[in-house]
């Protein structure tokens, strides 16, 4: 059995017979994996950790669109350019 800080582990068979138990695992703060066959393919998790993981992510997506462009325009230059229109 896992510690609190630490996922279920559970066979797809085994979580589709106590679905109701790990709904209510995840609601109490805990995350869920889902294995078929002992490897890992889902994984059920409190939605408040699934928004802030979602975040997160965006997060690295923008930082890492705007290090991948070049360029000298400065914020300043956009916005002086979009009042020109």
């Amino acid at each position: 059995m896992a510690r609190d800080d630490e996922a279920l582990e559970v066979g797809a068979f085994e979580a589709k017979n106590r679905l109701s138990e790990l709904l209510r695992a995840a609601e109490a703060g805990r995350s869920v994996v889902i294995t078929r066959h002992g490897r890992a393919v889902a994984r059920l998790v409190p939605i408040e950790d699934a928004h802030a993981a979602d975040l997160a992510e965006i997060g690295r997506e923008l930082r890492r669109l705007r290090d991948g462009i070049g360029g000298s325009l400065q914020l300043r230059e956009l916005v002086e350019e979009g009042r020109r229109w």
